[in-house]
Order: structure tokens, then sequence, then C-alpha cells
């Protein structure tokens, strides 16, 4: 019991902003409630053997070297994201071997707080890599010799991901989608 609730105080932060914010309709001019959450968002970490990891260039702020990924859009299964936000940005289709994490530190991303699943996934093509959607380049880079500077969080989850690699942590199943269930 000791060890659990050791476990529960590690994932209790205090909040340091509020959830919600009062405004003012400009219509009416009552009150009203807009709760602050973040954003949903899904990266993959598309890995090929002797290449290494797919990066994209951002073409638009914050400006630097990324891993695909984008929003979840409103009634999409976070799976689907994935596999479509690797088409737009890379052209590649990928299969999704798992879930890497969940990411959701307030300051991961400057624009907003976001939450993103990360994914490991392997390209069923490699040689249909082409930047696409906000990503001005498209490239394999290998693991040691990643260009910089990296956005958001990025170098923390692909540290994770190296850790992974190296067999000292494992993924998480990728939930079937509706259809396969």
């Amino acid at each position: 019991m000791e060890l659990a609730a050791s476990m529960l105080l590690a994932y209790h932060a205090p909040l340091e902003a509020p959830m919600q914010k009062e405004l003012t309709c400009p219509a009416c001019g009552h009150s009203v409630i807009r709760y602050l959450n973040p954003a949903p968002t899904t990266d993959v970490v598309i890995h090929e053997p002797g290449r290494g990891i797919v990066l994209i260039e951002r073409a638009n702020e914050p400006h630097g070297f990324a891993l695909p990924g984008g929003f979840v859009d409103d009634g999409e299964q976070v799976e689907h994201a994935a596999v479509r936000e690797m088409r737009e940005e890379t052209g590649l289709d990928v299969e999704l071997l798992g879930v890497l994490g969940v990411y959701s530190r307030p300051d991961r991303d400057p624009r907003r707080h976001t939450m993103s699943v990360v994914f490991v996934g392997r390209p069923r093509d490699a040689a249909a890599l082409q930047a696409g959607d906000d990503a001005a380049r498209a490239a394999f880079h290998p693991l040691d010799r990643l260009p910089q500077p990296l956005c958001f969080d990025h170098a923390r989850i692909l540290a994770d991901f190296g850790r992974w690699l190296a067999g000292e942590r494992t993924l998480a199943p990728v939930e079937p989608s509706g259809e396969d269930a």
C-alpha cells in the first residue's frame, strides 16, 4: 500500500494554472467558462534499421527539426491520426508497432499545452519518403547524428526510443481500429 501511495504522489502535481478561465460573452455580457485542456497530438518515431529515423524540418514556427506528427481531429482515433499525419508530412504509409509513451509536460510545445501519444512505426516503403503538408524537408537520420535544433520535447522522446532499441523499455500495444476489433 505504501508503494501505491507514493506512486500516486509522484504523479500528482499541484496545478500551476487554473483549468478554466471566465470570459464575458460579447453578445450578451454573461460570464462563460472556457476550460483550458491540452490539445491531443500524436507523433511517430519512424524507424528503418540501417537508415535511422525520419525527422522533418519544420516550415512553420517553431523552426527546427521534429518527429513527424500533428493534431488529432475531433472524432478521430489517435492511431488513425498518427497514420494520417505520417502520410501528410512524409508521404509514408506506416505500420504502428506500439506506443512509446504519452508526453504531456505543459511546456513541451511553445504554442500551447499539448498531450502527445507517441508511437514507434516502420515505413511500408521507405523510398516513398517526401516532405509534405507543413514539412519543408523530410529525411532519415542516424540516431547518433541528429540535426539540430530538435523542437519540442523530441530529444527526450528520442532518448526513450533509444532505450527501447537497447531493450531497456517496452512498447504498449496499439489499440486496433473499430473495424478490426
